[in-house]
């Protein structure tokens, strides 16, 4: 049965949770009474735990201002913010994560930093903490360059999960995200590139001290490739033009020598003529459909 919340309520804090369950009291025990006094709502996912996460829920479930959701398998990071974004009601939510690291505090710094701003999605820049390791801090070096590559980035902490939102505008964006850890890039790129204002503020970011992040080399991989799909959606011709021009540029370097030797015309520089025309051309229709659906999503 779905709860019935307090009316002047315009925030809603969203935490996804798979198998929390060492960390969990200590988050629920500075989040509620935090989350109460503000009349603030909070969705807590349970994004199929194989712990005892469910357990300390049910100690949750009628607290009035608690809506606790359940998902009967593991769909993923990603999965878990959709349930618990489609479910709010509220002007404005955020979402953070269930790991402790986060402190309540800083949602209502973060929160006051939106409204006076008007912002349409706030990013909470964890700066360099001393819980991250050489290793993740290069991929996340990597990431952002390579983003910077493709499209513009005027955020710094891209991956954060601390995030506000507008929600009218990330319930209608969320289609569009995937399932996996890469969310938090997407979602914040999407933003980005419609022009929304996206804004960054810095928020504390405690020491994990129970559980061990997920996030490793293959979450790299699949948020680049993620990123990708994104730029061909949003502006192909980003891709397929520089690829165009580079195989052009590589058929004339490869056969201008054989034509200066009067030698005839090189197979190999025609294919790469041919190839980056064929790229250029794919660019041209791919830019008309990214122009028709960029048009549907911005009337709905």
């Amino acid at each position: 049965m779905k709860k019935t919340y307090q009316k002047n309520a315009l925030l809603t804090v969203v935490v996804p949770l798979y198998n929390e369950e060492r960390s969990l009291p200590t988050v629920l025990l500075s989040l509620v009474p935090y989350c109460r006094r503000h009349k603030w709502k909070l969705i807590l996912v349970n994004d199929g735990s194989t712990d005892g996460t469910r357990k300390i829920l049910d100690m949750y479930e009628n607290k009035p201002w608690i809506h606790i959701m359940h998902h009967k398998v593991n769909r993923g990071y990603g999965g878990a913010l959709k349930t618990g974004i489609l479910e709010a009601d509220t002007p404005y939510l955020v979402t953070i994560d269930g790991d402790d690291q986060h402190a309540p505090e800083d949602i209502e710094r973060v929160f006051n930093f939106a409204l006076e701003n008007d912002a349409d999605l706030v990013v909470g820049n964890r700066g360099r903490w001393h819980d991250a390791s050489a290793y993740r801090e290069l991929g996340k070096w990597v990431i952002r360059k390579f983003t910077r590559l493709l499209m513009p980035l005027p955020v710094h902490d891209l991956n954060s999960g601390f995030k506000l939102y507008r929600s009218d505008l990330v319930k209608k964006y969320i289609h569009l995200c995937p399932n996996s850890m890469a969310f938090s890039d997407i979602i914040t790129l999407i933003f980005i590139n419609q022009r929304d204002l996206v804004l960054e503020h810095p928020i504390t970011v405690k020491e994990r001290e129970t559980g061990k992040s997920t996030i490793g080399t293959h979450t790299a991989f699949d948020t680049a490739m993620e990123i990708i799909n994104l730029v061909l959606l949003f502006n192909p011709l980003r891709i397929f033009l520089p690829l165009s021009i580079a195989c052009i540029l590589c058929g004339f370097a490869w056969g201008a020598p054989f034509l200066l030797m009067e030698r005839g015309v090189s197979i190999g520089a025609m294919l790469a003529i041919v190839t980056g025309l064929l790229f250029f051309v794919i660019g041209l229709i791919a830019s008309q459909l990214s122009a028709i659906r960029t048009g549907l999503l911005n009337r709905e």
